[in-house]
């Protein structure tokens, strides 16, 4: 990524010129400005473009003539418009540069020796202040712009709270050395095995001059680093300061960690890496659920608040509440706000029938028969290593009594087919008993169907089968359909389940949607498995053409999400459910999940509402998901430390997919996790994390990486006068909600327990045969 500059123009200032006259240069030609005079403070307006972040970097070298050693003005500067990257020359803010000579005057005879505004500006600043390229030199060049921008930036970081000033600063820090190319000095610092650039994101500055220190301990001679003669920032000086204790590398690490703490809590094993897992209703209709997963290593629980209501959510906590103070075990509690994502509507309930179906051979020939647990209304599921195809409630806890081990229970099905069940197995549950029952034949089983057992004297007891849940409808989709999205969320069922002038139906509850798009624009639903082209937009409907689905058609149901990465739609931060809802958690939870954050306004939003509600203890996760919050993330920082709540990030994997494009996720976590490491802010690594083990039961071997790869590391490795941090990745891992959560949740924790020094313990020397030689 290469910034381009062409001029500036300077305004002079108490100057022999008159007052704001506007000069005009040309940067490759040094002598067209800047003519000896008496300048006072000089004013800047500079173009800049093709922003990765919403900031740039500008540094501006002068000399005085005669001097030898020219003069490095660095600064940083936000964009004012919400342009996106592509967009046209952005003006940036305008600052005051004071110039003063080694007497303190502000009469020097300068002129500009040249200016970048580029990535190479480390290799260019280097050549400059490094003397023909010395590595000792370049390290103190590099250390240089970080004060500089520390200093530039200052007014900013004094906005911070107290809690959050050190690691806004080392942020500062950060950016200030990723804007630098500095592959080169990469690569000379690792041939003599001395730094890594890649790796001090935690404490920047303390691992810069380190090294610095050691470099010069390897020349022989003491650190001293003198101040030029333009009365530039002496280095000496700031590197006294940076020695102070706020900003030693041990105290970085446990600034680091007390923030971890704060926000999820502390872990009592092994373990750096805690286990989140999201929950919903499905918990309250278990009694050992949530004790299971608790049991299984998670130590965080979180509700969407976009599903479900206060009586759930009240429940749900209650049960996490009671067991994790039964288990002694700690567990915190995050809820998320729905935030305004777009969804796809709800649809008509479908009827209340379940299906039985044995497994068979490719000839039809059962191989296992079903099984069917069977228990009395309002008992729990069961153990999640059960597992059973289907699971009937029965009105009344007589027929029940009656059920013997060996017992055939006999019903007509739907389709009035009679079929038979044979009881297995008998179990204890709260309130009674449950049985496990096996049936041979397919059968569709409703509420209201009539179970009958054969008794003593030829006599029949009947039970009957209540609270079958309905099937969730749906619309399947293939390439080269076509979807009408529609604002009437009244439509009929008939018109959803089947094409209606050759095109299927859903509605969507939100208006940002049909104000928002525009023909050709994609659209994708349900985390990108379909994907179209918007044909037709009316005040009322879009016409959608299916770009893309499976083979045999993709399902979307209700409550499914929509992102239109490519239309410049507005949400408001906030919404009003939003603040509904935080009423609720802030009485509840230990957490607050903002959902789809694009921009520090929304960041003063939910700051002022905090404030209003003196919520100062209310943990803050911030939900990275759209391209915007992964471009503003460095602003958005800086804003949330402006309060002293607990602060962390979501990295949620699914909508940035398919906001910024599947072929950049990984790059973007990447980035996420560093600047999120140079904050000190703990991060939550989400979306699909062992998947197919939590839906399915067995995992695929990139799941099992996928999440390898995402613990805590932090690998200290330790020389003379200098200590490198490895990378420090995901503080906690997400699981979702599925079938076989609580074996998910076990994987997980054996996973993050394993220590890589303990598995190269285990590997034997490798024994060469002489026979190789």
């Amino acid at each position: 990524m290469a910034l381009g500059a062409i001029s500036t123009c300077g305004v002079a200032k108490g100057s022999t010129l008159p007052n704001h006259a506007i000069l005009t240069a040309n940067l490759l030609n040094p002598g067209s400005f800047m003519r000896s005079g008496n300048f006072g403070a000089l004013q800047f307006r500079l173009k800049v473009k093709n922003s990765v972040f919403r900031y740039q970097i500008c540094p501006l070298f002068l000399k005085e003539k005669g001097s030898p050693a020219p003069r490095t003005l660095v600064f940083a500067m936000q964009k004012e418009s919400d342009e996106s990257e592509s967009c046209s020359w952005q003006s940036c803010i305008e600052d005051q540069m004071h110039l003063e000579n080694n007497n303190g005057s502000r009469d020097p005879e300068v002129e500009v020796s040249s200016i970048t505004l580029s990535e190479a500006y480390l290799s260019q600043s280097a050549e400059m202040l490094g003397n023909q390229g010395n590595l000792l030199d370049k390290l103190k060049a590099v250390h240089l712009h970080i004060l500089a921008m520390e200093q530039w930036n200052a007014s900013r970081i004094k906005l911070c709270h107290r809690n959050y000033m050190v690691s806004a600063t080392n942020l500062i820090h950060y950016l200030a050395l990723k804007c630098l190319d500095v592959e080169q000095l990469k690569e000379d610092l690792s041939s003599i095995g001395l730094l890594n650039l890649e790796t001090i994101n935690p404490c920047v500055i303390a691992n810069l001059t380190a090294g610095i220190q050691m470099l010069e301990s390897l020349k022989s001679y003491p650190l001293s680093i003198k101040e030029n003669a333009s009365g530039e920032i002496s280095n000496q000086k700031r590197l006294e300061e940076q020695n102070k204790e706020e900003f030693i590398m041990d105290t970085m690490r446990k600034k680091a960690s007390s923030n971890m703490k704060l926000l999820l809590g502390p872990l009592t094993d092994e373990r750096t890496t805690h286990i989140m897992v999201t929950v919903g209703q499905e918990v309250t209709e278990s009694e050992t659920l949530i004790t299971d997963i608790l049991k299984g290593g998670a130590t965080i629980i979180r509700i969407n608040c976009a599903h479900g209501n206060p009586s759930i959510w009240s429940e749900i906590i209650r049960r996490v509440r009671r067991s994790s103070q039964m288990l002694e075990k700690p567990c915190r509690i995050l809820m998320d706000l729905a935030g305004p994502k777009l969804r796809t509507g709800n649809m008509k309930a479908g009827p209340c029938v379940t299906k039985i179906s044995p497994k068979k051979d490719a000839y039809g020939n059962t191989m296992l028969p079903a099984q069917v647990w069977l228990c009395h209304k309002g008992a729990s599921s069961p153990a999640g290593h059960m597992s059973p195809d289907a699971i009937l409630c029965i009105d009344g806890p007589e027929f029940l009594n009656k059920l013997q081990l060996g017992a055939t229970v006999r019903f007509r099905d739907a389709r009035r087919k009679k079929r038979t069940l044979k009881i297995c197995k008998r179990f204890p549950i709260f309130g009674g008993t449950a049985f496990m029952a096996e049936c041979n034949r397919t059968a569709y089983v409703q509420s209201g169907t009539e179970l009958y057992i054969k008794g003593q004297k030829g006599k029949y007891s009947a039970g009957e089968v209540v609270e079958v849940p309905s099937v969730e409808q749906f619309v399947r989709l293939k390439v080269g359909d076509l979807l009408i999205i529609s604002r009437d969320s009244s439509i009929e069922q008939d018109e959803l389940t089947e094409p209606t002038v050759d095109a299927f139906r859903v509605t969507c509850p939100s208006s940002y949607l049909f104000d928002s798009v525009k023909p050709g624009e994609p659209i994708a639903f349900d985390d990108g498995k379909i994907w179209g082209v918007i044909q037709g937009t009316s005040a009322s409907e879009i016409i959608v053409s299916i770009t893309h689905a499976s083979p045999r058609g993709t399902k979307l149901g209700p409550e499914k999400s929509i992102n239109i990465p490519e239309s410049n739609i507005r949400y408001e931060g906030l919404t009003t459910k939003d603040l509904i809802d935080l009423e609720f958690v802030a009485a509840h939870a230990d957490m607050v999940g903002i959902s789809f954050i694009r921009d520090v306004r929304d960041i003063v939003v939910l700051r002022a509402e905090l404030e209003k509600r003196k919520l100062q203890k209310l943990g803050i996760v911030l939900k990275i998901e759209t391209r915007s919050g992964f471009e503003k993330l460095p602003l958005l920082l800086l804003e949330a430390m402006k309060s002293p709540n607990p602060l962390g990030v979501m990295i949620a994997r699914g909508d940035l997919a398919v906001e910024c494009g599947w072929e950049r996720l990984g790059d973007l976590q990447e980035e996420i996790l560093s600047i999120c490491s140079a904050a000190h802010v703990p991060v939550i690594w989400a979306t699909q994390v062992l998947e197919s083990l939590v839906k399915s039961g067995v995992p695929t071997r990139a799941e099992l990486t996928d999440v390898t790869n995402a613990r805590r590391k932090q690998i200290n490795h330790f020389s003379p006068g200098i200590s490198i941090i490895g990378k420090v990745l995901a503080s906690c891992i997400m699981l979702n909600k599925g079938r076989h959560i609580v074996d998910a949740v076990s994987t997980l924790d054996v996973i993050l327990k394993t220590n890589s020094t303990k598995m190269k313990a285990e590997l034997k020397p490798l024994v060469l045969s002489s026979h190789l030689f």
